[in-house]
């Protein structure tokens, strides 16, 4: 017989004889445990369906490697993956250091964000795309546009539920649908009426009818784009098929030469029919920070203030001060980081030419999309041409093979790194290309 004290009551229970008692204590329960009884469990523990039916995450090996080659003291030039390494504004810094000393911020926030941080980003859009938005309604703040976007799938589908994804595309527009229970379609990517076409033929041949359009311009690999008067079509043809359109325009003000990507809600009708989501990632080097947005249809918004109702207590609250002074203070900074990126974009473009890789000089978003060519992957896929670089040459890289199928035989290549790491890398790629000893790149700093 054992005695389980709680509060004031106590419990008679019946327990196995005891020959080396063992005492656990859980918050105010004290329990007496044979340890006799204490045997390993005879099955497996198993995750939930959503899990096994993820496919392969082909990063792992890459990261793996990545990790063992620095543990050994490479210097890897990492080009892998968009994660900024110039610093945020000092003005947002200070801000956030002087907001995380007040003590009124070290309560919960608010899951949708602080109204004066939607405020600014009402007037932003207002400001540089001349859409005008309600900011207590149409804007969300969310911890990152990834976790938002990842959450609004699951808000908005379930098994049975079908969403269109062009190939290739940034995983999680993938794998959030199918986090979600949901079924994805790809359809090749394009920029042009042909592939406005192709999903309009899903839509029309597939029952039940899909439920989600996920775009993307500035594209996340390929940086391709879009110009004025593409997301008008987008918005006749969610009207025509009842289909909702997430736009993730994270890149929207990372461009070059002039160029001025369109915002999705600029499209007539277009907060009617979806969303768009933006962050302070880019175009102010705060990917840290996790500050997003998802702004357009009320609906969507509400679906994703609903679940993250659930799920969070919001971004840390000086976080958001610090946001707001970004948005409010910093365009010329936004201005100034693509120029950066622009300039990165010349050197890595001109060396992969002058080393005979195929690329385009592109438009927008910090990353370039180059082709392999053939005589040099030798027969082998991405995957393993990017983990002899990463071997040999000491320089990371994104396969394309691991956005889709259609992405094999490119390199996603971030610009992450200053002009010298970068002429280094292309340097060391074209050396392990010779079958040439590389020479140690210097270390970057930061």
């Amino acid at each position: 017989m054992a005695t389980v004290l709680d509060g004031l009551n106590q419990l008679k229970i019946h327990v196995p004889a005891i020959h080396y008692p063992i005492v656990s204590i859980e918050r105010s329960y004290i329990f007496i445990v044979d340890s006799t009884a204490m045997t390993k469990p005879n099955f497996k523990i198993e995750p939930a369906q959503r899990i096994t039916r993820l496919p392969p995450y082909l990063f792992g090996r890459l990261n793996a490697l990545k990790l063992q080659k620095r543990q050994q003291g490479a210097d890897i030039i990492d080009l892998g993956m968009g994660n900024p390494t110039d610093p945020a504004p000092q003005v947002v810094v200070d801000k956030l250091c002087e907001a995380a000393r007040d003590m009124r911020n070290h309560r919960y926030s608010a899951s949708k964000g602080i109204k004066n941080l939607r405020r600014q980003m009402a007037l932003k859009y207002e400001r540089k795309w001349n859409v005008q938005l309600d900011w207590e309604t149409e804007v969300l703040a969310c911890i990152g546009s990834k976790e938002g976007f990842s959450h609004l799938c699951l808000a908005m589908l379930g098994p049975g539920d079908t969403a269109i994804v062009a190939d290739p595309a940034f995983p999680i527009h993938n794998y959030a649908v199918a986090l979600a229970g949901a079924n994805v379609i790809t359809v090749p990517l394009g920029n042009d009426q042909k592939f406005l076409d192709t999903i309009a033929m899903v839509c029309e041949h597939l029952f039940p009818k899909p439920k989600l359009l996920i775009l993307n311009y500035p594209h996340n690999p390929t940086a391709m784009t879009v110009d004025e008067g593409f997301f008008e079509p987008v918005v006749d043809l969610a009207n025509r098929f009842g289909v909702a359109v997430i736009h993730d325009f994270a890149y929207g003000e990372t461009c070059f030469d002039g160029y001025k990507a369109p915002s999705f809600l600029s499209a007539t009708g277009a907060k009617d029919v979806g969303v768009e989501f933006t962050t302070l990632s880019k175009p102010y080097s705060m990917a840290g920070f996790r500050v997003g947005f998802v702004t357009g249809n009320k609906d969507m918004v509400d679906y994703l203030a609903t679940i993250k109702g659930y799920y969070d207590y919001g971004i840390f609250q000086a976080v958001q001060i610090a946001g707001i002074i970004a948005l409010r203070d910093c365009d010329q900074f936004a201005i100034e980081q693509a120029k950066k990126y622009q300039s990165r974009r010349d050197v890595l473009c001109d060396g992969l030419t002058r080393i005979g890789w195929q690329v385009e000089k592109p438009r927008a978003s910090m990353f370039v999309w180059a082709k392999v060519p053939d005589e040099r992957l030798k027969g082998k896929d991405t995957i393993e041409y990017a983990m002899d670089l990463m071997e040999h040459a000491e320089v990371a890289v994104a396969p394309g093979k691991a956005f889709g199928e259609n992405g094999e035989g490119y390199m996603r290549i971030a610009l992450v790194e200053n002009e010298q790491r970068l002429r280094q890398a292309v340097r060391n790629i074209s050396r392990f290309e010779q079958q040439r000893p590389i020479r140690k790149a210097k270390p970057a700093h930061l």
